[in-house]
Order: structure tokens, then C-alpha cells, then sequence
């Protein structure tokens, strides 16, 4: 799939689940840009929670 430059996102989904997914969006008061930027703060959070765990540094061996 082609990265632009833009701040859009384009994917392709089976349109039944495109109606189910707003449907569900509706029904809890978001719109699929709040949805999926709340979902993606998240991911990046928790990856960012993960990368550290994997590197950590120990400050006294920062300042040797």
C-alpha cells in the first residue's frame, strides 16, 4: 500500500464490516477518527512501554 505525504490513511475492508464497525461507532457516540486515533495512542504507548523494557539503560553506567 502507497505511503503519501498527507495525514490520511486510506485501507479497504470487506463493506459488511465497514457497516458493523460504524454501526458500533454510532451506537457509542465516536466517529472512526476518534476511534482510531484513541486505538493508535494506545498501541504507540504500549510500544513504546515495550521498547524500553527491552533497551533499558542503567543511569550510573550513563555517567562512566
Amino acid at each position: 500500500m502507497a505511503k503519501g505525504q498527507s495525514g490520511r490513511l486510506v485501507i479497504e475492508v470487506e463493506p459488511a464490516f465497514k457497516r458493523k464497525l460504524y454501526s458500533a461507532l454510532a451506537t457509542d457516540g465516536l466517529t472512526l477518527k476518534a476511534w482510531f486515533v484513541q486505538g493508535a495512542k494506545t498501541y504507540l504507548d504500549e510500544h513504546a512501554s515495550r521498547e524500553r523494557q527491552r533497551s533499558p539503560e542503567a543511569p550510573d553506567e550513563l555517567h562512566r
